[in-house]
């Protein structure tokens, strides 16, 4: 390994979609997997190429959900039967329907709080810099230009294959991105 603990990666700029997609796809085929693109626009194809599936925000929903549901319930429970015990029409203290209006809000409540807060983690945000817009090209980004950036900490990463990998796909230019 080659690279240097200040190198965050290696970035190839190409002018169309389909030259991006191209390369991600041989990207992967070569055995990179910590690999990121940058369009300005969405383009669907990348989506399976690079796997960007992440299958750790949909579980921490679910568990929102149920935490949020459970707190509900045993705080009506709680002051219910426990702290505050009123005999209402003669129905029981530990009555159940009467919880489920609650307790469903209280599992959306608790699945939306942890959708924003685990995307926000999941994503790394709020992020206000990050080390590609150190690359003077890279404004082009949000124009008309595709990039396709390897990360350092990928473990085929080494400076000069991963520069000669990028070289044999033609991109209009390769940089290197520094921390």
């Amino acid at each position: 390994m080659t690279s240097r603990p200040d190198l965050y990666g290696m970035m190839a700029e190409f002018e169309t979609p389909t030259e991006l997609v191209h390369a991600a796809r041989a990207a992967r085929e070569a055995g990179y997997r910590k690999i990121d693109a940058f369009s300005p626009f969405p383009v669907e194809e990348l989506d399976d190429v690079l796997d960007l599936h992440d299958r750790r925000l949909p579980l921490l929903v679910l568990i929102g959900g149920l935490l949020g549901g459970l707190a509900g319930y045993a705080l009506q429970y709680w002051t219910s039967v426990h702290a505050y015990p009123l005999n209402v029409g003669g129905r029981p203290l530990h009555s159940w329907p009467s919880f489920v209006p609650v307790t469903f809000e209280m599992t959306i409540l608790g699945a939306a709080l942890s959708v924003v807060l685990g995307m926000l983690a999941v994503n790394g945000l709020p992020m206000p810099y990050h080390p590609v817009f150190n690359v003077p090209r890279f404004a082009l980004s949000s124009r008309d230009r595709f990039f396709l950036c390897i990360k350092a900490t990928d473990p085929l990463f080494d400076r000069d294959a991963t520069r000669r990998f990028f070289e044999r796909l033609v991109p209009r230019q390769v940089s290197e991105v520094e921390h």
